[in-house]
Parts: C-alpha cells; structure tokens; sequence
C-alpha cells in the first residue's frame, strides 16, 4: 500500500514515498549514501517506506548529481534546490509544508549536514531537524577510527578514493560544505546522528556532534553496540534497525511544530 510518485525538481529526478497514514504536510528529504560516486534514491525506497510509516511523514528522494562527472558542490547544490522545492510541494502538487526534515546516510550523512549548513549560509528556510545516518564529516580524514575500527562494510583505502572523485583538486577539505565537521553550527535545528560501534565513519558522527553541540545546538547522538555502517538500511532483518528507525520517526514526530 505504499504509494511512489516520481517528480522531477529541475533537472533532478525525484520519488516520493508515502506510507499508508502518512502526512503529506510533514516532509523528510532523505539524501542516499553512495561515496558520492554512485546510489540511487531507487536503492533506498524499502528504508523510506519503513520511515514514512514510523514518522507518518511523506519523504522525498532525489537523485542528486554524482561525482566525478559533477564534482562538489553539485551534489549540494541539488539536495538544497530539493529541499526549497519540497518546503513549496507535497506529493499531490504545490502546497506549503507543515514541518520538514533532511536525513541521510554516509555520504547522505554528509550531505544532510551540509545542505543544513548551506540553507544557512543562504538565507533560505531550514528544516525543523536533521538527521545524519553514519555520516561521512571529515575529507581530511583526521578521524582516529578510520585507522582502529575493522568496518565489515567498507574499507578506509577507500576514503581518499571517494573524496579525490568528490573534491577534485580545486576544493579544500577543510572547506565546512565539503567536511561539515569544521562547520559552524548556530544557528541550526536539532540533530539525531546514529552511529554504528563497528564503523570506520563512527568518530566523523562522533566528531559533528561534538561539535554542534559546542555551538548549542541539541543533538541525540546514538552509537548503537554492535552495529555496522548503515545498519537502518538492513530493517526489517534486524531488531536494531527496526529500533532505529522507530527512533528516527519519534525524533520528526516530535519536532512537528504543534
């Protein structure tokens, strides 16, 4: 009973997910992981289901440009356009939203707290939360469990890889879009980041919300005991997944304006 309707905002082809209940005035941008390189909005359509019901909320994905072809900052250009356009159209047509969100996992975790950072900078309207799913925060690569933590999902050789294709060599990574964790954060809504103890990205998660908090920003950070890179993907399989994503769903119902 799960309804897709495929949009498209400019050039960025788009898919909404709506649940059975689910509120068309509560939307959630969900940006998909993928290194920046590869991923479709299409590979996340079971996990949007699963969170449209949890947070009776509609949610939006969108096939943001891919590096290396469309190096930063085109992807975040995209998942900000996406978002303005959500703020302005519900799944049956323009009508202005009650709440918004923006989630995402890896590098969707970094593009969530990116484009959070980017409405800012812009002037533009934020979103009532974020939520960033393992996320990817710093290109310099700084982070200690980078070097300690076995990932049984993907590898650290292969960080340097993605954000060679992502930045090119015009872009520094220290650059707060680019590696969020530099980011200043005042300014912006409350976050949830869910974290995996079994990932190389655990301290990049651990980091930005180290971070956001010092600039005052409420931030629910979970590092879920036994967890790997994206574990909420894996839902209904694991209990832990089905958790999270309930989690997820009370963190947007909850920021709702009333």
């Amino acid at each position: 009973d799960v309804k897709l309707i495929p949009v498209k905002v400019g050039e960025i082809p788009c898919e909404w997910v709506l649940a059975p209940g689910a509120d068309p005035e509560i939307r959630l941008l969900y940006i998909h992981g993928g290194g920046f390189v590869s991923g479709s909005g299409g590979r996340y359509l079971p996990l949007a289901a699963h969170i449209s019901a949890a947070a009776k909320c509609a949610v939006l994905l969108p096939d943001y440009r891919l590096a290396p072809e469309h190096p930063f900052p085109a992807g975040l250009d995209d998942c900000v356009a996406a978002h303005e356009w959500m703020v302005a159209h519900a799944p049956s047509g323009p009508a202005p939203a009650k709440a918004t969100f923006i989630a995402g996992d890896s590098a969707g975790g970094n593009l969530t707290l990116a484009t959070l950072l980017a409405l800012k900078d812009r002037k533009l309207k934020l979103p009532a939360g974020g939520i960033p799913l393992s996320p990817t925060s710093d290109f310099t690569l700084a982070s200690e469990s980078l070097k300690t933590v076995h990932d049984p999902i993907i590898s650290s050789k292969t960080m340097p890889i993605f954000r060679d294709h992502y930045l090119g060599d015009k872009t520094d990574p220290k650059n707060p879009l680019a590696s969020p964790v530099f980011g200043d954060y005042h300014g912006i809504p409350p976050l949830l980041i869910q974290l995996g103890e079994h990932e190389m990205l655990r301290d990049d998660g651990v980091r930005a919300a180290k971070k956001a908090r010092s600039d005052g920003i409420p931030v629910q950070l979970e590092v879920w005991p036994g967890m790997f890179h994206v574990f909420q993907s894996h839902e209904p399989l694991l209990p832990e997944a089905r958790e999270a994503v309930q989690h997820i769903g009370a963190f947007i119902q909850a920021h709702v304006p009333k």
